[in-house]
């Protein structure tokens, strides 16, 4: 499966973004698609995941409560819906598909999208 994300960019603190994850090749539904971020310096880390054919979705106690995960099976697309955005918010979004159950391991991910900037800032 090939991904490719999309939608960063620039926004305040507080604001919104939704990032997208186009799949192709092979239905989203087969996989667990999961989002993680890298920040300048930091190691890359996971923060979301969903899983369609368990109904399982996972996020990191960082972001609960302000990033929703959903699926549009009919575009074969993940997205991560972003609001109350905070400056440790700010890093390079990647969305990764596996065939094992939702994880925030990086191994057990075999394909990446190519990451889109997110910058909180004022």
């Amino acid at each position: 499966v090939q991904l490719q994300a999309s939608g960063g960019g620039l926004v305040q603190p507080g604001g919104s973004l939704m990032l997208s994850c186009v799949a192709s090749g092979e239905d989203l539904d087969l996989y667990s698609i999961a989002w993680f971020r890298q920040a300048p310096g930091e190691e890359r880390e996971g923060i979301s995941c969903i899983r369609e054919r368990d109904h399982s979705t996972r996020l990191v106690d960082s972001v609960k409560g302000r990033f929703t995960l959903s699926t549009d099976n009919a575009k074969n697309t993940v997205y991560l819906q972003m609001s109350d955005l905070k400056p440790e918010d700010t890093a390079v979004y990647y969305c990764a598909a596996g065939i094992y159950p939702c994880t925030f391991s990086k191994g057990a991910y075999d394909s990446w999208g190519q990451g889109t900037l997110v910058t909180v800032s004022s």
